[in-house]
């Protein structure tokens, strides 16, 4: 499974054709009723029929594209390996075992390998950004009691 590894930055060319774009389709979107909306390719004039959620998801990709930002799509029920997880984490590979081996993120063994859902992981990291939150409204709190921090 790969993650970063062909994500690049849109060029300007790329995040104006998809301002545009973003512009149309979401004009477009207001106008829909239908669950699976029909579209044609101009260039082969092929009508192809597409979900209306599919066509919500690109124009989020085509708004994220024209401000500059990398794209990469991850299906939510992958189970993915130690190593990618602790990739997605940006932590070692290491501690993400002693993570999931102390029971923070469930995992299934395949033969020997330890296995864990996307979704498990991405509970856990919004999990400890709401912890790590907490701790700097905390800390901020006890500084302004302190007067060491102006509001």
């Amino acid at each position: 499974m790969e993650y970063f590894n062909d994500v690049k930055k849109p060029s300007k060319k790329e995040q104006i054709v998809a301002m545009k774009s973003y512009n149309a389709l979401v004009a477009t979107l207001e106008d829909l009723h239908s669950e699976n909306p029909e579209i044609e390719i101009e260039e082969t004039a092929e009508k192809i029929k597409i979900p209306l959620k599919a066509l919500k998801l690109l124009a989020k990709i085509l708004k994220a594209t024209s401000q500059g930002q990398t794209i990469s799509l991850v299906l939510v029920a992958t189970e993915m390996t130690t190593q990618s997880a602790a990739e997605l984490l940006g932590c070692s590979r290491p501690h993400f075992v002693k993570l999931i081996e102390e029971g923070n993120i469930p995992f299934t063994l395949v033969g020997r390998h330890r296995r864990v859902k996307f979704e498990d992981v991405m509970n856990y990291k919004k999990k400890m950004k709401l912890k790590q939150e907490k701790l700097l409204i905390k800390m901020m709190k006890s500084d302004e009691d302190l007067g060491l921090y102006d509001s």
